[in-house]
């Protein structure tokens, strides 16, 4: 059985959680958003807390799966409705920059035109001295724009340059130059 299937859910002040048809469905101060839970899997709603439970013999692999996930999908989505998430992207290299217009945002990383992005709805974008923040309700939508913003120009492992998640570590290289003057 799954550890994290197992944990309940704490439904945070200002959220309401309805179950429908096998729909969650979840309301919160940000908006709202919905999940649609597998046959598979049992979800009982108490007062302050959310429960999911396996129908079924618990040996059945894809039922273990799926236990884990509809726990956590329920908890990104409570989490969702009423903080939000956010990626930070980091921007490194001469001339590169990003702004935003309008609700789009413009990227200039050293190609020969900006690179736009019109954000899917629910998804903000803010521009800090060049971090670019992505923010909204949903994680996947978040993570997955964050993830297309960083694929226009990755990081490079020789100087560094390119668009990088905030916490991201580059694995350095050593040039040709370096390599030359230890080879003597």
């Amino acid at each position: 059985m799954s550890k994290i299937g197992r944990m309940p859910v704490v439904i945070k002040e200002g959220v309401k959680v309805s179950l429908q048809d096998g729909v969650v469905m979840v309301e919160g101060p940000r908006g709202s958003l919905s999940f649609s839970v597998p046959k598979e899997i049992e979800v009982k709603i108490q007062e302050d807390r959310i429960e999911v439970a396996q129908k079924g013999k618990m040996e059945d692999r894809k039922v273990r799966a799926l236990f884990g996930l509809t726990r956590a999908m329920i908890s990104n989505i409570i989490t969702g409705v009423s903080s939000g998430f956010e990626r930070r992207l980091e921007l490194s290299g001469v001339g590169y920059r990003a702004q935003v217009q309008g609700s789009d945002l413009v990227i200039s990383v050293g190609f020969s035109h900006p690179v736009k992005f019109v954000p899917l709805s629910g998804i903000k974008f803010e521009v800090v001295e060049n971090n670019i923040i992505v923010s909204g309700i949903d994680k996947a939508v978040v993570g997955n724009t964050a993830a297309a913003i960083r694929a226009v120009k990755p990081p490079e492992p020789y100087k560094g340059k390119g668009i990088k998640y905030k916490d991201e570590r580059i694995r350095r290289k050593v040039g040709k130059a370096a390599k030359a003057v230890g080879a003597k």
